[in-house]
């Protein structure tokens, strides 16, 4: 879910500004894609540096379609100061199962605490991504590795918009019937992860809206609602990244089971 054009835009001021700043963004994304498609080279950077990081390192997820380009801003902010080692992930354009991509994804946290030194991370998932890294939290064991989750635009409970990319199997996999999903509702007993989702009224490709948020009572979540922001931007915008920050930077008790909600004008 990642370079797309806004498939439909309700007749409000605050949807065409969103509508119009999609397109600023589509338009960003163009220009830089061609500098996220190398997967980055690891590593911890200096000694200095890695022994400086006093919270878990970040790593990104992009969406379907995307690469690491998109968490350029993100990237920055979070890795201000030093205090935190800060990753982007970019899984194979031709993957066809999110599974595989979730195994994949265990393979490289477990090779990020090793290089950093820290028994846990954080991951920050957009869009596909998203559901990527939920996986591997609840189906895998990833929430004994991973101290928060951070979703964007993540349809957690299937989205039905673009029927006709369902030829597509990972497409097919965020429908709200598919297998995946189902097993993603399955009980999660003990899911030590904390989750933050974050969604948005005007994000065209969440169908439907709410499927942003997760529901689900084993788990310790927090929904948080964003305002006047599309899919494309979520993870570019300066008011989303501040309060993507917060949310890693201190996070707030959530007790398992409970589903707080906030929002983010």
């Amino acid at each position: 879910m990642g370079l797309s054009v806004p498939v439909s835009i309700p007749v409000s001021g605050a949807a065409l500004r969103a509508g119009a700043l999609e397109v600023v963004v589509l338009g960003g994304r163009l220009l830089m894609y061609p500098t996220g498609v190398c997967q980055e080279k690891a590593g911890a950077g200096p000694p200095a540096a890695r022994s400086s990081a006093t919270r878990p390192p970040a790593l990104l997820l992009h969406g379907f379609t995307d690469n690491r380009s998109v968490f350029v801003l993100l990237r920055r902010t979070l890795g201000a100061g030093g205090g935190r080692h800060v990753e982007a992930y970019n899984y194979s354009p031709f993957t066809r199962d999110l599974r595989v991509t979730a195994r994949h994804l265990a393979r490289r946290v477990e090779e990020l605490c090793a290089r950093t030194g820290q028994e846990q991370v954080d991951l920050v998932g957009h869009s596909l991504g998203g559901l990527v890294a939920r996986y591997y939290v609840q189906r895998l064991g990833g929430d004994a590795r991973v101290r928060t989750l951070v979703t964007l635009g993540t349809p957690h409970s299937g989205t039905l918009v673009a029927p006709f990319m369902d030829a597509h199997p990972l497409v097919r996999q965020m429908r709200p019937d598919s297998e995946v999903l189902a097993e993603l509702a399955a009980p999660a007993p003990g899911c030590a992860t904390r989750c933050v989702a974050f969604w948005s009224e005007f994000d065209t490709l969440m169908s439907p809206v709410g499927t942003a948020r997760i529901e689900h009572p084993d788990l310790r979540v927090e929904n948080v609602q964003v305002t006047g922001i599309g899919h494309l931007a979520l993870p570019a915008h300066p008011t989303v990244i501040a309060a993507v920050r917060r949310a890693l930077d201190g996070p707030a008790p959530v007790s398992a089971g409970s589903s707080q909600a906030t929002s983010v004008a």
